[in-house]
């Protein structure tokens, strides 16, 4: 039994243009030493970037990014028995959500020469076409769970009580 306290579960704000919980969340992960207002407005310039670019629903775009970057299996790295073993792992839906951000905004601050609205604009459209550094990230993630799987009877191992 854990000792640990659960951490509590929070409750997000819609964001103020497209009144979605989704947006807001990737809003707070593109965020900086508080500056939310600073975030918001090179997402939605982004987002217009977007528009301009592929025709398409900006929001539409960003869904279909974040459902190709977030990965559905990672490895976890656990002691049984004197050696380290890398185990898969099924990956959670908020913890999936949390690594598609960080990872497709990791891949846009890499791309240098232009002003981040446009490289975030950029990233999210190769990922929904799936390619980028976001969905290689992903990739490597797989293959690392793939490459795992014949450890993954320890993922239900628990020590047996005396």
């Amino acid at each position: 039994m854990g000792r640990r306290r659960h951490s509590v579960q929070r409750e997000y704000q819609p964001d103020p243009l497209f009144q979605r919980v989704d947006v807001a969340r990737f809003i707070n992960h593109l965020m900086r030493k508080g500056k939310k207002s600073l975030a918001q407005k090179i997402f939605y310039r982004a987002t217009k970037i977007i528009k301009e670019k592929t025709k398409k629903e900006p929001l539409e775009i960003f869904e279909k990014a974040i459902k190709n970057v977030g990965p559905l299996m990672e490895v976890r790295s656990r002691r049984i028995g004197g050696a380290n073993y890398q185990i898969p792992f099924e990956v959670p839906e908020k913890r999936r959500f949390s690594l598609a951000c960080r990872w497709l905004i990791e891949a846009a601050k890499k791309r240098k020469g232009k002003p981040m609205e446009e490289r975030l604009a950029l990233e999210l459209i190769d990922a929904s076409n799936n390619q980028g550094e976001a969905v290689k990230k992903r990739e490597t993630v797989h293959k690392m769970a793939e490459a795992n799987k014949a450890f993954a009877h320890f993922a239900t191992f628990k020590k047996k009580k005396k």
